[in-house]
């Protein structure tokens, strides 16, 4: 999700966008869940996935699981987060434990591959809009962070990663292996539209480009394409040895994925043995990028 500077983000417009996006997300997350997967016993990864893990088991409500189960976290995370972030997530879950308790949705279809594949379609869209936000629907991530802040041989994405392994081992245990196998399609569903959201079809990629014309591409990116450039400064090894040391100028730039296409065209005319390395940005902002939607 793509942050603002301090002065925009606590303007009124700003926290209308917030809550508009909170709200989408608590109701998107709660049609997912009750539309399609409580019906047919299915469930979700992280915090969310443990908390119906748990109604399963001990027959007890999950509207009042989930809120119970993940404001603990919300909490540690007030440190870390902040007092802003704290107060979003505890409105964004404690909405989804309101609408999940008291609004009634239909239940949209038994057919078991739809129910797993759109349930996540719409709990990952839930969770991404309310991250969009500025605030969690499921308090996995902030578990994570906290948790590999004391296992530095850990990122976040891998004790998310273990957590769910679990989660899903155990869902074999309580649900039979068939509904923990459709459970995991739903989590990969959920997982891919969360950051589609997050990061849309115009996810910043950077690019870096070793060329002997170097600065042939720089003027075709900023005078053609209107995007900013770094250059720095290193040396191209080549040899059996890479004795052979030429000094030249990399490039480096950040364009959307939309604008990737034109900037490899580009690329290819002035220079079509250039070395060009890409790779996914999550956030970017400053300096001369294209603006996404929303973000």
């Amino acid at each position: 999700m793509a942050h603002t500077p301090a002065t925009t983000i606590n303007r009124p417009a700003s926290e209308v966008q917030n809550a508009a996006f909170i709200i989408a997300g608590v109701i998107a997350a709660a049609f997912g869940l009750k539309a399609f997967l409580l019906s047919s016993h299915f469930i979700d990864g992280g915090v969310t996935g443990v908390s119906m893990l748990l109604a399963a088991l001990l027959h007890l409500p999950l509207a009042a699981l989930i809120l119970v189960i993940n404001l603990p976290f919300v909490a540690l995370g007030y440190r870390q987060m902040g007092r802003r972030f704290a107060v979003r997530s505890a409105i964004g879950i404690g909405g989804l434990a309101l609408v999940l308790a008291f609004v009634p949705f239909p239940d949209i279809t038994p057919d078991r591959l739809l129910t797993a594949v759109f349930g996540g379609v719409f709990i990952g869209a839930g969770i991404g809009l309310a991250m969009r936000g500025g605030a969690v629907l499921d308090g996995t991530e902030i578990a994570a962070l906290l948790v590999s802040r004391h296992l530095t041989l850990l990122k976040v994405s891998d004790i998310i990663l273990i957590l769910n392994v679990i989660i899903f081992g155990v869902a074999v245990w309580v649900l039979g292996t068939e509904p923990a196998l459709y459970s995991m399609l739903t989590y990969f569903a959920a997982s891919r539209v969360m950051e589609f959201v997050l990061n849309g079809i115009e996810q910043y990629t950077g690019v870096t480009i070793v060329s002997e014309h170097s600065e042939t591409i720089r003027l075709a990116i900023t005078e053609g394409l209107g995007r900013g450039v770094t250059l720095y400064q290193g040396k191209a090894g080549f040899g059996k040895r890479g004795e052979q040391l030429n000094e030249r100028d990399i490039v480096f730039t950040v364009v959307t994925r939309l604008e990737l296409p034109q900037l490899h065209a580009e690329i290819r005319r002035i220079d079509p043995n250039a070395f060009v390395v890409q790779y996914g940005i999550d956030d970017a902002h400053g300096g001369i990028i294209k603006k996404r939607p929303l973000h």
